[in-house]
């Protein structure tokens, strides 16, 4: 028997609770309520509830539509955003619940959306008929599904930002949590801005070194994203407490921000480790999907370091210099490896085959005399400990 199945969940959920602090499960408490209103007058069946995500059943998709448009205009103007992901399908029912791979369709395509945003599977909108009013927003990928799902938004006039699904399929955020420290405001508010969209989670912001540490300790992200220049003195406060949170916080990444090339303080980071670190120029940030996944592999444990910073560390001289064995191809490869690049991306940007990179990378191992590792972030962290000497 085919069922349309709807799913929620309230976006940003971390922060809000952070937000409203003891208001939270009142606020909590009246979204329930609002969902539950609508199912029951749609004559939906509510299959789970848990924290703050819904699966409802319904038997007909136009009551399922109807129930979502309830719920978003319950919420509309207030804290709470809620996104929707409605799909039909012929799901098994066990124990009094779904199973089967619609049901994770229908979750993906939640996940996919923004807070106010319903959206729907094809097989949804072909429940409706030809006279639904919907905008069609191509085909995308979900993670974990087999073939791309063609989506459509429930009110045509909304705009919204790229489907969360878009930044899962290109490797972004895959809601890692990060905080910004940047005394300016303006470029704090508008990297966050940036990472929300590309599916990272913000969860704290600081002005200066001491705040950064308070929400490090406080809320253990994923990342810290720190300029180099804070107060008071607007000289290396950024650094000092980018190898604070290394030594105190080895699970948070470090993705330190410099309005110039400091080689100097580059090397000062990467004493010891190159695993979750990143050095980059601010002006790398205009490069939104660069600079997304610059975040990401820091949060991953790899690295992240500025193409400018590798040209000078790798083009320092000096009296035996063990570059000069290498091919001008392989030194390429080289700067690539250590921006932290996967041998998959090194030959996207070069533009050949991976075996070609796979027999560079085995050379270039070999006349360093460094052993080779598949680890990419422990690779970047031979090279650079070998230019350091």
């Amino acid at each position: 028997m085919s069922v349309t199945l709807l799913f929620t969940d309230i976006e940003g959920s971390t922060r809000l609770v952070q937000q409203l602090g003891d208001d939270y499960p009142v606020a909590l408490e009246r979204h329930r309520g609002a969902v539950r209103a609508a199912v029951a007058a749609e004559g939906g069946e509510e299959v789970d509830c848990t924290g703050d995500e819904f699966s409802i059943a319904f038997t007909d998709a136009r009551a399922a539509v109807a129930a979502a448009l309830a719920v978003q205009a319950a919420h509309e103007g207030g804290d709470v955003r809620v996104r929707i992901g409605i799909h039909t399908g012929d799901p098994l029912r066990v124990d009094g619940g779904y199973v089967g791979i619609d049901v994770h369709r229908a979750a993906r395509i939640c996940a996919a959306g923004h807070g106010g945003q319903t959206l729907l599977s094809g097989a949804a909108r072909d429940a409706l008929g030809d006279d639904a009013r919907l905008r069609d927003l191509g085909e995308h990928r979900l993670r974990g599904l087999d073939r791309p799902e063609r989506i459509y938004q429930l009110d045509p006039s909304a705009t919204f930002p790229p489907l969360r699904a878009d930044a899962e399929e290109t490797g972004l955020g895959a809601r890692q949590r990060v905080v910004i420290a940047d005394d300016s405001v303006l470029l704090r508010e508008g990297i966050a801005s940036l990472l929300t969209d590309a599916g990272f989670e913000i969860v704290g912001q600081a002005g200066d070194a001491d705040e950064l540490m308070l929400k490090v300790r406080s809320y253990k992200p994923d990342v810290a994203i720190v300029d180099i220049r804070m107060p008071p003195t607007h000289t290396d406060e950024g650094l000092r407490a980018a190898q604070q949170i290394r030594e105190k916080h080895p699970g948070t990444g470090v993705l330190v921000l410099s309005q110039y090339v400091e080689s100097g303080y580059a090397l000062e980071l990467l004493q010891g480790s190159a695993e979750g670190v990143g050095y980059l120029l601010k002006d790398r940030v205009s490069d939104v999907k660069e600079f997304a996944a610059a975040v990401k592999r820091v949060g991953d444990g790899g690295s992240a370091l500025d193409p400018e910073v590798v040209s000078r560390l790798v083009g320092r001289r000096r009296g035996d210099d063990p570059l000069s064995q290498l091919t001008p191809r392989e030194r390429e490869v080289l700067e690539l490896m250590a921006e932290g690049r996967s041998n998959q991306a090194i030959a996207e940007r070069l533009v050949v085959t991976l075996r070609a990179v796979e027999k560079h990378v085995t050379s270039i191992f070999g006349k360093l005399h460094l052993p080779a590792d598949e680890a990419d972030h422990r690779r970047v962290l031979a090279v650079l400990a070998y230019l350091r000497d």
